[in-house]
């Protein structure tokens, strides 16, 4: 069982349910079931034109499949979603990242962990800090170390709810 971190988005369509959707999915078919979720997140679209803001969030679940498997469920959700890939940074109905898959470090054609871009993006680090502490590293740096050395995009907590499934802040890799 591996202990995975995923990062959520949206800013199509009403956001905020299709983070709920996506965790209510990954909670009944993520292996043992969802660990942490952070809180919600607004912030500042990053990509090509005009976009609306996105909201962000990060979720722990324990995986008992490989990576690959949690990618390609990660996928389904999307599309469950509505998700077209037609432009790259553009908007989206959902989001779904695999950020972290335990302690592994894999490189194939369809998949890189951790997220190569999770020490550039503050609205991925500040989710993942909520669930799996700052002093988790990556790439041989704390997450609060790539967060002090992130560029700034405008971003703010939320007041958002997960909807009856408490935020659970964990500090340690379970």
């Amino acid at each position: 069982m591996t202990l995975s971190c995923v990062g959520l988005g949206a800013n199509l369509g009403d956001p905020h349910a299709a983070l709920l959707r996506a965790s209510e999915a990954l909670e009944t078919h993520g292996g043992r079931g969802i660990v942490a979720r952070s809180s919600i997140y607004r912030s500042a679209a990053i990509g090509p034109g005009e976009q609306e803001d996105y909201l962000n969030a990060a979720v722990t679940l324990h995986w008992t499949h490989q990576a690959e498997d949690l990618l390609a469920l990660l996928h389904r959700i999307e599309a469950e979603a509505g998700r077209i890939r037609a432009q790259r940074w553009g908007p989206r109905t959902l989001d779904l990242d695999l950020l972290t898959f335990g302690p592994e470090q894999l490189h194939s054609a369809t998949l890189t962990v951790p997220h190569p871009r999770i020490t550039s993006r503050n609205f991925v680090l500040l989710p993942m800090i909520d669930v799996l502490g700052g002093d988790t590293r990556i790439d041989g740096r704390t997450l609060e170390d790539w967060l002090r050395s992130c560029p700034t995009n405008p971003i703010e907590r939320t007041s958002l709810a997960w909807h009856g499934a408490p935020s659970r802040i964990n500090t340690a890799w379970a």
